[in-house]
Formats: structure tokens, C-alpha cells, sequence
């Protein structure tokens, strides 16, 4: 079947929002004299629906003390949200949409963050209009996001294809779950950080989107 719809994740897929947020945790926890677990922190990127992992109160477990947990996630927010605005777009994405458009592939976002911070980033960087629909945690039933199918089912009915005319790019392990338990062919792209994890169940692995040969993956349907 032709591929009809290209579904992309945000965070860290289109804007490496991933690598500041863990470099800031990872600083505040070596101010302490701890080191903050990837492993445990990658079970909630890309998606809570698994995970209730918190950094902050994390490391107040760690020091067996009391830390002021407000100030702490108001500094790693202040933080990594100026880090955040200075990313480029990453490699490879305008011309997976340039590519689509030029092919009349549909286009949309499935995102386990909300939609003013998707939609904002989006727009800031020029991106909003590209996209059909995004799909964002707002969308679905709370508890709901990645690793669970909801986004990219709720997708592909908005965008009215079947599952076997999509393809799903994903930077994230649970987003790769959250595609595979949706039947749908995903393709996997890390980041700095997301590379750190294990991954399982992706039809493709690229270091970058800009690796991508559009014309040979498609040629596979």
C-alpha cells in the first residue's frame, strides 16, 4: 500500500528539546554531589503514560534530606527553556517536509506534550502551518500518552488513513512502542540523549532524518 501520512514526533525529533531539559537535571543533581539515572529519566521521554519519574523529588530521595522541590523545577524550567529557544531545527526535517509536500503525503504530530508547548514551538519556528493536524496529550485521556497507541491512532483517524499507509518517525523508545502497539511502521531517529537507551521493535534506525534516502523507504511499500 502507498504511504499516505508521515507522522513525526516533536520533542526531540523536530526541536532537540530532550538534551537541554536532561543537561540542566544533570547539572542541579551534580550540585548535590548525585548523578541522575538515564535510564530512569528515559522512561519518561517521549511519553508519562508508563512513568511517574520524578527529578526533583528523585534527588531529594538520594541526599535523604529536604531540597526545596518548587525552586528546583522553576530553575531547571528558567533553564532549559532558554537553552531550548537558542536549538536549530534538526537536521533533516524541513526537507522530510519539503519531500512530503512535494509527494502530497499528509503531514502531522503526535505528541505526549501539550499543545501550548508544542504548538508555540511550532509556531515560533515557522513550522505550524506544515502540519495537518497535531495531535498533542491534550487530545487524548489523561494517562494515555506514549508508550500506549492513543496518539498515533487518534492520527490516522484525523487524518484519515489506515495504518498501513503511515509511517511514524520517532526519536524516543516509547514512542517506538507507542507506533509498534499501533500497527504502524516506525522509524526510529535518537538524539544525544535518546541514544543513551535501549530500543526495540523500530522497521528503521538513522543517526539523523538528514540520512534519510526518502525514495528507498518508500520503496518498500
Amino acid at each position: 500500500m502507498a504511504i499516505k501520512a508521515f507522522i513525526l514526533d516533536f520533542d526531540g525529533l523536530i526541536l532537540d528539546t530532550e538534551t537541554p531539559g536532561f543537561r540542566v537535571w544533570q547539572s542541579i543533581y551534580r550540585a548535590q554531589g548525585q548523578e541522575i539515572p538515564i535510564q530512569q529519566w528515559g522512561q519518561i521521554i517521549g511519553g508519562y503514560g508508563l512513568s511517574n519519574f520524578d527529578a526533583a523529588l528523585h534527588l531529594q530521595e538520594l541526599i535523604g534530606g529536604p531540597l526545596d522541590l518548587d525552586s528546583l523545577r522553576r530553575q531547571h524550567h528558567r533553564e532549559s527553556a532558554r537553552l531550548i529557544d537558542q536549538q536549530p531545527i534538526l537536521p533533516g526535517v524541513l526537507d522530510l517536509l519539503d519531500e512530503a509536500e512535494r509527494l502530497d503525503i499528509s503531514l502531522a504530530v503526535a505528541s505526549s506534550s501539550s499543545h501550548s508547548w508544542v504548538d508555540t514551538h511550532l509556531t515560533r519556528l515557522g513550522l505550524f502551518h506544515r502540519f495537518e493536524e497535531v495531535i498533542c496529550a491534550d487530545d487524548i485521556s489523561p494517562g494515555r500518552t506514549k508508550p500506549n497507541p492513543d496518539l498515533f491512532l487518534l492520527a490516522l483517524d484525523q487524518l484519515k488513513v489506515p495504518k498501513e499507509a503511515a509511517l511514524v518517525f520517532e526519536d524516543s523508545p516509547n514512542g517506538i512502542r507507542a507506533a509498534k502497539s499501533a500497527g504502524i511502521f516506525a522509524v526510529a531517529v535518537p538524539n544525544p540523549i535518546t541514544s543513551m537507551l535501549a530500543f526495540e521493535g523500530e522497521s528503521l534506525r538513522l543517526s539523523s532524518l538528514a540520512d534519510l534516502n526518502l525514495a528507498d523507504l518508500l520503496a518498500r511499500f
